[in-house]
Order: structure tokens, then sequence, then C-alpha cells
């Protein structure tokens, strides 16, 4: 007697593995069904993605990278032509810099000259004045001998 009332007042194992029992059959078959809900609907979706959303976008992005890449090559030749108009202003630049120092020197050496033509004069004139001077000179001292011997 004692070991049933025992087992019926304070032995709950048998009540409470039927309980637990019920509660997970319930929330497994509660869970089954909103994970394949879950499921479905991710399948769905990725179906419509894989046959409307990403060829559209597939296409979309092939159209954006060819006007890019059309893009791009219409400004690396506007780039290229832009170089080149300066390299060849460089280069005219540079020739008529040349140019200019050809001249400079031209004029420099037609100067050079000119001084030394015009040094040579102006020592050829102090050459005669010398010489005039010289014999100016002799003469009045010549003047000078006669009035001394008197």
């Amino acid at each position: 007697d004692v070991g049933e009332i025992y087992s019926r007042l304070l032995d709950h194992r048998p009540v409470i593995q039927g309980e637990i029992r019920y509660f997970v059959k319930e929330f497994e078959e509660k869970r089954g069904l909103r994970e394949l809900r879950v499921l479905e609907n991710l399948k769905n979706t990725i179906f419509e993605t894989n046959e409307h959303v990403l060829p559209k976008c597939e296409q979309a992005m092939h159209d954006n990278l060819n006007e890019a890449f059309k893009r791009l090559q219409a400004a690396n030749d506007m780039i290229h032509r832009l170089q080149e108009r300066e390299h060849e202003e460089r280069k005219l630049q540079a020739d008529k810099l040349m140019a200019r120092e050809e001249k400079r020197i031209a004029h420099w050496e037609e100067f050079m000259k000119e001084q030394q033509n015009k040094q040579a004069e102006v020592d050829e004139e102090h050459r005669k004045a010398v010489e005039r001077l010289k014999e100016q000179y002799s003469e009045m001292e010549k003047e000078l001998a006669k009035y001394v011997s008197f």
C-alpha cells in the first residue's frame, strides 16, 4: 500500500513523460509545417530570382558595361589625341627656342665681329694720330732747333 500511495502521490514520471511526448509531438508538427512553409517560400524566391531577376540583371550589367567600355575608349582616344597635341606643341616650342637661340648666337657673333672691326678702326686712328703727333713734335723740335742755335 505505501508503495502504491508513494507512486501515486510522489512519483510523477509516467505523467510527466506522457506530457513531454505530447508536447514534443505538437511542437515538431507545428515546427515542421512552419519550416516547410519557409522552405517553400525560399524555393519560390530562388526560382523567381533565377528565372526573372538574374537574366534582367545580367542584361542590364552587360548593356551598362558595354556603354561604360565605349565611353572609356572614347575618353582614352581623346586623352591620346591631347597627349599628341601637347607633344607636338612642345616640339614646336623647342624648335622655336632653338631657332631663337641660333639667331641670338648669330647676332652675338656679328656683334663681336663689328666690335673687332671698330676696335681695329680705333686702333688704326690712334696709330695715325700718334704718328701725326710724332711728326708734329719732330717738326716742332726742328723749328726749335733752328731758334736754339741763335
